[in-house]
């Protein structure tokens, strides 16, 4: 049989959690348990593929040290990942014993958490060691201490090697009922292979660069929504002493394009409503056809194509700063 333990402590020197859990394995592999050991800080990265590691085993015990709030969140990352990527099915039937060190408040309360989440999990918690701790060296040396470790491991021991029932739980009801993960239905081999793409930096920074390059693409096939900045750019050319300003409102875009010149400084942007020397207006047909050189603004404004507001001599001085 076999018994992990995961340890969600920073493994400071005088944590007593250290000597606790210690005390757990040596007193399991006495009695003939296979003992694994995870430290949490020691692979942060790798947490989320942790999960799979519950599948050989027949129990798990959490251990947490408790420096200042709650169980802290390495823990709660492990967790989250059995949530998210653990085989549901293999969680239900095993045994989970907490060990829970307080060097500050809240040591009950952490143990509280730490069986709740696991009944959410499906899992099975069991009786486990809570304590408040102000003198390490007084802990690792107390007989009496020692003493009732062994004997809550022993006890963990007999419940989880005789497979021995535990009353049903309200927890499990509500799992049932309303905590379902939302996300798409996985098998545990995908689960597995999912937390493992996850812990995989370079794979998630490609999978980011994939969306954001399919998000371009599918930007450009639907059409931009502020298009022909950059056509303007790359076809202006300044002419000396003009300064001038152009407002074009286009029915298909949702904001009016501004065309700002002063000699040799050109600002194109999409905004609301703004003061324009000449305001112009058309559908996009008819602005595509400008913008690709297939026709003047001027021509455009004689043949009725597109109507315009202001001084209207600069539509012609338009064509002459823009060579499209």
């Amino acid at each position: 049989m076999k018994v992990n333990i995961y340890y969600g402590g920073r493994g400071l020197i005088d944590d007593p959690t250290i000597f606790a859990m210690n005390k757990v394995g040596k007193v399991l592999e006495e009695l003939n348990i296979q003992v694994m050991r995870y430290n949490l800080y020691e692979d942060k990265r790798g947490i989320s593929v942790l999960p799979k590691t519950l599948k050989e085993a027949d129990a798990v015990v959490l251990a947490a040290s408790i420096e200042w709030m709650g169980i802290g969140g390495l823990l709660w990352q492990f967790l989250d990942s059995c949530w998210l990527y653990g085989d549901k099915e293999k969680i239900s039937r095993l045994y989970m014993m907490p060990v829970v060190i307080s060097t500050t408040y809240g040591e009950k309360d952490a143990q509280f958490t730490m069986v709740r989440a696991w009944e959410m999990l499906g899992g099975i918690p069991c009786d486990g060691i809570c304590a408040y701790i102000n003198d390490s060296v007084k802990f690792e040396t107390s007989s009496d201490y020692s003493y009732l470790i062994e004997k809550k491991t022993e006890n963990f021991y007999r419940i989880f090697s005789k497979k021995i029932s535990s009353f049903p739980s309200s927890t499990k009801a509500v799992k049932e009922n309303v905590l379902r993960p939302k996300s798409i239905t996985l098998t545990p081999q995908e689960s597995e292979q999912l937390s493992e793409y996850v812990s995989n930096d370079s794979y998630v920074k490609r999978q980011k660069e994939d969306i954001q390059e399919l998000t371009q693409m599918f930007k450009r096939m639907m059409g931009d929504d502020k298009p022909y900045l950059d056509k303007l750019q790359k076809a202006f050319h300044a002419v000396p002493n003009v300064a001038v300003s152009f407002s074009w409102e286009c029915t298909e875009l949702k904001e009016t394009l501004f065309i700002l010149v002063d000699n040799d400084k050109l600002d194109c942007h999409y905004g609301g409503e703004q003061k324009a020397d000449a305001m112009i207006k058309s559908d996009q047909a008819v602005m595509a056809k400008v913008m690709n050189g297939e026709e003047t603004l001027q021509n455009a404004f004689m043949s009725g194509e597109v109507t315009a507001k202001g001084n209207f001599k600069l539509l012609n001085t338009f064509d002459s700063l823009f060579r499209l």
